[in-house]
């Protein structure tokens, strides 16, 4: 049987994304759903039709006819307001809530046994509201965070110091927002830590500009990002269907690990068929940590808010 992955909010700028790169790679049939169920057969459409051209056997389909999702592997969640210039992340989890809750029982019924890779923001507060309205197990809800805030930061890496991006890893912890932790000593190019590399400003610099990545887009460009999210939720998908045991920064409801209990928080874990199949703990400094759980602080804040 194929696989079928299924993207909530799939006519929108970061679910075609993410359906499009399923496609190139031939990963699994695509079912997206959105509200739009037109735009959604549209766009669906439109990229059934560039498969021949790709030379892949993909099949995908649009609309808001949650039957067409039943048995999905994994289901995608792209639904919910957009971030506009000049708001944060935060003002955006009480009205996202309420889309989670309209979709939380959909996935429940038609997908029960999926994994959910939830985007929409404040990430890590939305992941944390999916997992308690679904009753998910924890290794089934994995939250697309530091996939791309490493990204970012390794894009920054590779400008300051003018170097492939493939000889780049970056390492990035915490909530998805302005306070995330980009780690400098766990940073590495061509396995030297940048710390060896980048004088102490620049570092800071980087970090600082990693953690405000998704606003600096919003301002040129006047909606959320699309192109990266997009990429960094697929290489999750592929990790995934591939079973690739591929270690991945995400958010996940941590139970103890980093000292932090019954919240999502990113951190680096193991990709495979099952979704979460281990958490990998690093030691932190004592700054290091501290900043870590100022950055948890900053997301039961939000999590206290839709009493999640």
């Amino acid at each position: 049987m194929k696989r079928k992955v299924t993207i909530v909010g799939g006519a929108g700028n970061v679910g075609a994304t993410v359906a499009r790169a399923i496609a190139e790679k031939e990963l699994a049939d695509v079912v997206l759903i959105d509200i739009a169920d037109q735009k959604a057969s549209g766009v669906a459409l439109d990229m059934y039709e560039t498969c021949p051209i790709l030379g892949s056997d993909t099949r995908i389909i649009g609309g808001n006819d949650w039957s067409a999702a039943t048995g999905s592997d994994i289901v995608v969640i792209t639904s919910g307001k957009p971030r506009k210039p000049g708001m944060s992340r935060d003002d955006l989890v009480r009205d996202n809530f309420e889309i989670m809750k309209s979709i939380a029982p959909k996935v429940v019924e038609h997908c029960p046994k999926s994994i959910m890779i939830p985007v929409a923001n404040p990430l890590d507060a939305m992941a944390q509201a999916l997992y308690r309205l679904t009753t998910f197990p924890r290794e089934r809800v994995i939250g697309m965070a530091g996939v791309l805030d490493s990204a970012r930061m390794s894009t920054f890496i590779a400008m300051e110091l003018n170097v492939s991006v493939e000889n780049i890893h970056s390492f990035v912890l915490g909530g998805h927002g302005d306070t995330m932790v980009p780690l400098a000593r766990y940073s590495t190019v061509a396995g030297v830590p940048i710390t060896e590399l980048l004088p102490k400003d620049r570092i800071e610099a980087i970090a600082t500009r990693t953690a405000n990545g998704g606003a600096e887009i919003t301002k040129l460009v006047g909606t959320s990002a699309w192109y990266a999210p997009g990429a960094a939720v697929a290489e999750m998908v592929e990790a995934i269907l591939l079973d690739k045991k591929k270690i991945l920064p995400c958010s996940v409801f941590l139970q103890g690990e980093y000292g932090i209990r019954d919240l999502f928080v990113g951190v680096p874990v193991k990709l495979g068929a099952r979704g979460v199949e281990e958490i990998f703990q690093i030691t932190l400094t004592p700054e290091e940590d501290a900043a870590l759980k100022k950055s948890a602080a900053a997301v039961k804040e939000l999590v206290d808010v839709i009493g999640m």
